[in-house]
């Protein structure tokens, strides 16, 4: 067995490194909590390649004594907690005297400080955590730290880096958290020379939200003010049920001032959210819980981010009836604009008063309503003949028409020569049973037409194979589900599950070429930091989906075109889903990346539950799942359910 021997100190310093500096935005958290904790009212933060070569955090804080600027370095070594029984009601951002020390270990820093009180200030230098250089120098009040060349000494780290973007997104969205966190302090982010945020500071969390979450989420937002047992006290905004997103990224929880991540507080929100928000969607929130220091520990994890509460009951209570409270006294109908113009976000130039020709897709289409769809072949009759063939080939419609999900009812189609039910064709058919035209309208089989299948021709000296049971579709419940009946079976279809892995099976085999829509006014919207990192990041593999995106500055994201089955205002929701399967496949194969898109796409273009359609659509998608050939979507749910003759007289206590 090896003996236990003491770590070197600079082994030891590089495995609290690890502990509290995991990434450039691990760094930049650390120092603007040091520059709250000092009493800064203004704060900047620039970075230059995603935060990896270059931070610079500068504040007008306190600064610190020139006698104590080598000893804030030291581990251990805070100004923030002198006893044990401090650490009972910690009431500061920082407190564990860990963040320098760790920082200096894995990059070369300099450090220029102030005090009041002081004429000149210090310029300190450090490299893997020892001092180069120290002198005195000239500056403002307050303290400045630039920290270059991060895991410089430590290139294992470096593989686990992500790209600029994706680094720079991250310490984007710290800068966010803290603006959000203190609405008194003014916090300015600069990026590759670029200014991205800048918050007022004028002590009015409206104007943080306005600043941080774009023009567009800060209308969409209730204020709530609320109390509980204990002295909680609960304050801030949420999102109108109308406005709820699509992933939970726009929560946002502080208690006493600092950025939490609780799933406690995050089921006390979706429950008063309960029957008024859509299936799927996740309320936005900004809320500021305050709370006696002693009745919550923040000291259990090493990014700080994570607490536990005295009494977890009084915390949900107290935030379920504030936001509950917000939510019944908002009564406002939703309102029906048919003349809306695009959303304008903060760098629109989109006047009130579009005319007719700078309406959008979706706008216009909501002024113009559009004649009923008809499905008709154009051309000669040979023409016509070889477009059906064609459409039978493929499975049903063709690629462009099945991603638009919207159909007539009933769908109206060139009548065909035989109207009988499409049996299997080989170039020497065996003998089958001719069904009388009576039946021809409502009678089906599972086997598929001449063109579908070309290649299950039998061998001429093979056995035909067994004529499949007849099937027929007795209709739909619910606009949802395809009733088939088979022999003494019943199937119960879900046309959009079904439909969906149609769409994925096709545009998987066949690559996905899109019919796309170039939007009369661009549509513009500011994700999250960490979803616009993914969206840019992936720009050619969203072209190949019919999205034309760019980058407008501020974090915003301007579109230009589309596919052509989604609707201008659907624009944001579809891309917003994009972004968080791209998250979410963050670790996998270029493949899984690309299958988490298709399935995304697939769903979008896929008829809706709900939605009525034709006999000749429901019978196109009864087809594929009678025949075997889809079973379940790409998410994994069945598309068909069962019940057998002697199940359903069971249950009617006939058998």
């Amino acid at each position: 067995m090896p003996h236990i021997q003491v770590l070197d100190s600079h082994v030891a310093d590089l495995i609290a490194a690890g502990e509290v500096v995991e990434r450039p935005a691990s760094v930049v958290k650390e120092l603007l909590e040091n520059a709250i904790d000092a009493g800064a009212t203004a704060v900047t933060v620039e970075i230059q390649h995603g935060g990896m070569t270059y931070i610079r955090v500068a504040d007008n804080g306190c600064g610190i004594p020139p006698a104590d600027v080598e000893t804030a370095f030291l581990r251990h070594a805070t100004s923030k907690v002198r006893t044990e029984h401090d650490l009972a009601a910690i009431g500061t951002l920082g407190f564990r005297g860990e963040a320098l020390d760790a920082i200096a270990a894995v990059s070369r820093v300099e450090v220029l400080t102030r005090s009041g009180g002081n004429d000149l200030g210090v310029a300190l230098t450090l490299e893997g955590g020892a001092v180069v250089s120290r002198e005195e120098a000239g500056c403002p009040q307050g303290t400045t730290m630039v920290v270059r060349d991060l895991f410089y000494n430590t290139p294992a780290r470096l593989k686990f880096m992500k790209k600029d973007t994706a680094e720079g997104a991250a310490v984007f969205a710290a800068v966010q958290r803290e603006a959000l966190a203190r609405p008194g302090v003014s916090f300015k982010f600069l990026r590759d020379g670029r200014q991205e945020l800048l918050t007022p500071g004028d002590g009015q969390l409206k104007s943080a939200l306005y600043a941080v979450l774009g023009r567009e989420l800060a209308l969409g937002m209730l204020p709530v003010k609320g109390s509980g047992e204990d002295a909680v006290t609960v304050e801030g905004f949420v999102s109108l049920p109308a406005c709820c997103r699509g992933s939970r990224n726009y929560q946002y929880f502080f208690v006493n001032g600092r950025f939490i991540k609780s799933r406690l507080l995050m089921a006390a929100l979706e429950q008063a959210y309960q029957n008024q928000r859509m299936v799927g969607k996740f309320p936005g929130c900004v809320l500021h819980l305050t709370t006696r220091l002693n009745s919550v520990d923040v000291n259990v994890h090493p990014a700080k981010t994570e607490v536990k509460f005295v009494s977890e009951r009084k915390i949900f209570d107290a935030l379920y009836h504030a936001v509950l409270g917000a939510l019944d006294g908002e009564r406002r109908p939703p309102q029906a604009d048919l003349a809306a113009p695009a959303r304008p976000a903060a760098h629109d130039t989109v006047t009130p008063n579009q005319t007719f020709l700078t309406m959008s897709a979706a706008d216009y289409r909501r002024a113009v309503p559009p004649r009923p769809r008809e499905r008709t072949w154009t051309g000669t009759g040979a023409e016509a003949a070889s477009r059906r063939t064609e459409v039978r080939q493929s499975g049903g419609l063709p690629l462009h028409d099945f991603a638009r999900p919207v159909f007539s009812s009933p769908v109206r189609t060139a009548p065909e020569p035989n109207p009988a039910p499409v049996r299997a064709a080989v170039s020497q058919p065996p003998p089958v049973r001719e069904v009388p035209p009576e039946e021809a309208p409502v009678s089906r089989t599972q086997a598929p037409s001449a063109a579908q299948a070309p290649s299950r021709v039998p061998e001429p000296a093979a056995q035909p194979a067994p004529e499949p049971e007849p099937w027929t579709v007795r209709g739909e419940l619910f606009q949802t589900y395809i009733l088939v009946e088979q022999g003494e079976r019943a199937f119960f279809i879900d046309k959009h599950a079904a439909h969906e892995r149609i769409n994925f099976d096709r545009l998987k085999a066949a690559g996905y070429q899109p019919m796309v829509q170039l939007l009369l006014a661009p549509v513009v919207f500011t994700p999250a930091p960490e979803e616009g990192a993914a969206l840019l990041e992936h720009l050619e593999e969203l072209e190949r989906f019919g999205f034309s995106c760019e980058d407008f500055g501020g974090g915003a994201i301007l579109v230009r075109q589309c596919p052509d089955y989604v609707d201008a205002d659907e624009v944001e929701t579809t891309l917003l889903e994009l972004a968080g399967d791209l998250l979410s496949a963050r670790r996998t194969d270029p493949d899984g990346v690309r299958d988490h898109l298709l399935a995304t796409m697939a769903c979008k273009a896929a008829i809706k539950g709900g939605q009525k359609n034709g006999p000749a659509e429901l019978e196109r998608v009864a087809r594929a799942v009678m025949a075997g050939e889809v079973k379940y979507c790409p998410h994994g749910r069945p598309v068909a359910v069962e019940l057998t003759k002697a199940q359903l007289e069971k249950l009617f206590k006939r058998a």
